[in-house]
């Protein structure tokens, strides 16, 4: 059972950090569809910042600075700009996952893997089963709640919600839209870093090619099917999790009695099937709500 738990907790804590920036930039009023391509450039960063400087710190400013970077961008294009958020986003996922293939075969000459000498650290054996994980699967359910208070405690989770939603009322009493949507991309691009260095650094030390593998479509599907609430878009990425880890359990329980290629889809699958309940129980309660306001009238 434990071994489960920490195969969850290794699998889902990359994709609960990028979710809780799609969480982030959703408040303000962009469907962040970059996820992607932020989390992948925040996983090569990662691993070439440890291969050149041979600190973890340092590999970590340096990919925090890229994703913050590329969050910039992202902002700059659609508030500047004026460009569709889902447009720049999508493009933003084609930017990193060919720009981190175009910087690997450009610094090695080929397009192999690349592997680092150590990654995220860990606490150690003196805390049992848990020294295994590292220290961003043990700091992830600190990081969650310290965002839902940000959120939904404080003047600037009210300021970043009324961004979203009411930017003209948002103006009104001071607050700008433009500058509250910097703070959460940024913001956002920090955590993806988080994601991807956990990814590519947390238990393989590896970076490949395309490794996100749509992890940062899930995170978004995540969002939707949690509403962009913190708690429930969590919830949501960790389902996602459970899903894909007992795809990897089912392997070895079915054999070859169930195509492998199927087993490793459910956690895609499931993510299809969430964003399409998410949009079934919402359009039942706009429905239901519209039905009241008519009986009322």
């Amino acid at each position: 059972m434990n071994d489960i738990i920490i195969a969850i907790l290794r699998s889902g804590t990359p994709l609960v950090y990028v979710t809780l920036a799609g969480v982030l930039a959703q408040r303000s009023g962009v469907w962040h569809l970059g996820l992607e391509g932020v989390m992948i450039i925040g996983a090569c960063a990662t691993i070439l910042g440890i291969v050149a400087t041979g600190s973890f710190a340092l590999a970590m400013l340096i990919a925090c600075l890229a994703c913050v970077i590329t969050s910039a961008l992202l902002w700059f294009v659609i508030e500047r700009l004026k460009a569709s958020p889902i447009i720049a986003g999508l493009g933003l996922t084609g930017l990193g996952i060919g720009g981190t293939a175009l910087a690997i075969q450009s610094i090695f000459g080929s397009q192999a893997a690349v592997t680092a000498p150590f990654g995220v650290p860990r606490l150690g054996p003196a805390f049992g089963p848990y020294g295994i994980l590292s220290v961003f699967v043990l700091a992830m359910p600190f990081v969650v709640f310290a965002l839902w208070a940000l959120l939904r405690r404080t003047r600037f989770g009210l300021q970043l919600a009324a961004a979203g939603e009411h930017p003209f009322a948002a103006r009104s009493v001071g607050v700008s839209p433009s500058a509250m949507r910097l703070i959460a991309l940024v913001g956002g691009g920090v955590l993806c870093t988080v994601g991807g260095a956990e990814l590519a650094a947390g238990s393989l030390q590896i970076f490949a090619q395309n490794m996100t593998a749509g992890r940062g479509f899930m995170a978004f599907a995540a969002v939707v099917f949690g509403a962009g609430h913190p708690i429930g878009s969590v919830l949501a990425a960790l389902f996602f999790s459970v899903v894909g880890a007992v795809g990897i359990r089912a392997q070895l329980v079915f054999g070859d009695a169930v195509p492998h290629d199927l087993l490793l889809a459910l956690p895609y699958l499931a993510t299809v099937f969430g964003v399409w309940l998410s949009g079934q129980l919402r359009g039942g309660a706009k429905a239901a709500a519209d039905f009241a306001e008519l009986r009322d009238y």
